[in-house]
């Protein structure tokens, strides 16, 4: 198990850098929420690597994530130049996959991954970018279930909705980062085929010029978000009993993004949403409210969340209130 002091170093990280999921986090028991801390510190550090606006040297980027690589595959932590953080949470990775069995082929593609972010700008299918999440959210997925200590069979049954449902907490992040994508790193996350169906140039992007062309795209990729959430979803009551709403609320709080997102007639381009903190909190109290009166994942989920549960037009949120989409 890694040292203390190198899991506090990877909580602050943790709640300097992930404030949503750090409160969700939060609620998972302690044997799987320290775990946690490490692993996104770990991933945390080696995204700071890839998104950088100071001109970063590709080639620098590249040795510094395949010394990453070696460490969290086991070979010393190696440069006496790293910071001191930094070489906490690869020691307390590289203890923590040993401890959980954290299959080095999940590590590898997780690191190829971030050097595709170095390499690759854009994504003509959806396909393609489905292929670049194997390593970016369904890894970090596969890490977090053998974090929960998970029986082979019982992980084998969750993965497919596991899988669905880091893909669809990384879809909202691309949604709800249109703007800071393609300003500070000059990634452009949507598929080009949406864009080229709605007649979406990437000027529009760039200039965050909204056109009816655009609102059609972000409200397509959203409904076809929502469907993995749906999935993903469904396989909750899979996890261990103890992380089940650490995990729910996760999902509740990155599909509430939606909910902005709609609120602002799909402009993502003038300003990025933002989930706030009286915002978060309501949402925990109300999620903990349903999960306590049903603990049904799925129940809790469409009563609370800005996700309905499918159906005509797919996915936009069930209004009751004027402000809010989630039934009552």
């Amino acid at each position: 198990m890694p040292e203390t002091d190198q899991i506090d170093t990877s909580r602050q990280i943790h709640k300097r850098t992930g404030r949503t999921f750090y409160v969700a986090t939060k609620l998972l028991p302690e044997r799987v929420r320290e775990a946690t801390y490490v692993l996104y510190a770990f991933f945390r550090i080696a995204d700071e690597v890839v998104d950088r606006t100071d001109d970063p040297d590709p080639d620098a980027q590249r040795r510094r994530l395949e010394s990453m690589r070696a460490a969290a595959l086991g070979d010393p932590v190696d440069g006496t130049d790293l910071p001191d953080d930094e070489r906490a949470v690869l020691e307390a990775f590289r203890s923590l996959a040993d401890e959980k069995g954290i299959a080095d082929d999940e590590i590898a593609v997780f690191v190829d991954a971030m050097l595709q972010d170095i390499e690759t700008a854009r994504y003509e299918t959806y396909a393609d970018l489905e292929a670049y999440m194997r390593g970016s959210s369904v890894a970090v997925a596969n890490m977090m279930m053998a974090a929960m200590e998970m029986p082979a069979a019982e992980r084998e049954r969750a993965r497919p909705h596991a899988a669905a449902l880091a893909e669809a907490f990384q879809l909202t992040n691309f949604l709800r980062d249109v703007r800071e994508d393609i300003r500070d790193y000059g990634r452009v996350y949507l598929p080009q085929e949406t864009l080229d169906r709605y007649g979406v140039a990437e000027s529009d992007l760039a200039d965050a010029t909204v056109t009816d062309g655009f609102v059609a795209a972000m409200r397509h990729e959203l409904q076809r978000t929502e469907r993995r959430y749906r999935e993903g979803v469904a396989g909750i009551r899979l996890l261990p009993e103890d992380c089940q709403f650490g995990v729910l609320l996760a999902a509740v709080f990155y599909a509430e993004h939606h909910r902005l997102i709609r609120s602002r007639d799909y402009d993502v381009l003038s300003e990025t949403p933002e989930l706030g903190r009286l915002r978060r909190g309501y949402l925990l109290v109300r999620t903990w409210v349903h999960w306590r009166r049903h603990r049904d994942p799925e129940a809790t989920f469409y009563a609370v969340s800005a996700v309905s549960r499918g159906g005509e037009g797919d996915g936009d949120g069930v209004e009751t209130d004027g402000t809010t989409g989630y039934a009552a």
